[in-house]
């Protein structure tokens, strides 16, 4: 057989043809209404799914030895209106799936050797990703986290919180001309 045609009404017809060469190719159908993405789709084919990117606009003071929300108040973009910038402070996405989650931030604090700051990736109230600096002799840490985080799509939330063990901790958000080194943002990677 060299192809098959599957016809539909008067607004059109969709032709799978098979390979020239031996062998058995297959095309798997979506069980629901979906698109399928081929190898030659365009990027305007390709789904999308939610995506945030937020910002501190202003230095954070916390205390010490204590695990503070970050307030990232200020949105770069919110695809599907799903990051709190106002009141929560927290991405609680629409779309169930395994999103990348990445955060930043520049932590200045007045600490002794062996104190530490932190900053945590949290997923319904509890840490779930971390990193820490312990202090030597400056009074700054730069720390980066990222997780995939899976979310449910309906009540599962992910915030930033940051904790300095000494000292009169704050989040910088300028480091010479630029602006915010304090960003929190992630984007849905796979269904």
């Amino acid at each position: 057989m060299s192809s098959i045609v599957i016809k539909g009404n008067t607004s059109g017809q969709v032709e799978i043809a098979a390979p020239d060469v031996a062998g058995s190719t297959t095309l798997t159908m979506p069980t629901t209404d979906g698109t399928v993405i081929t190898n030659n789709s365009a990027v305007s084919d390709l789904p999308k799914g939610p995506a945030f990117s937020a910002y501190l606009s202003a230095d954070q003071s916390f205390s010490t030895s204590t695990n503070t929300k970050l307030q990232f108040n200020t949105e770069d973009f919110d695809t599907s209106s799903d990051y709190d910038n106002t009141t929560n402070y927290r991405y609680t996405p629409s779309v169930a799936g395994y999103y990348q989650v990445n955060t930043s931030a520049r932590l200045n604090y007045s600490g002794a050797a062996s104190d530490n700051v932190q900053l945590h990736i949290w997923k319904n109230g509890t840490s779930h990703t971390y990193t820490q600096y312990n202090n030597a002799t400056g009074i700054y840490g730069s720390l980066n986290v990222s997780a995939i985080v899976y979310c449910n799509g309906s009540t599962d939330y992910i915030e930033v919180y940051a904790y300095s063990q000494h000292g009169s901790p704050f989040v910088d958000v300028k480091i010479g001309s630029f602006n915010s080194t304090a960003r929190f943002n992630a984007a849905l990677v796979s269904v």
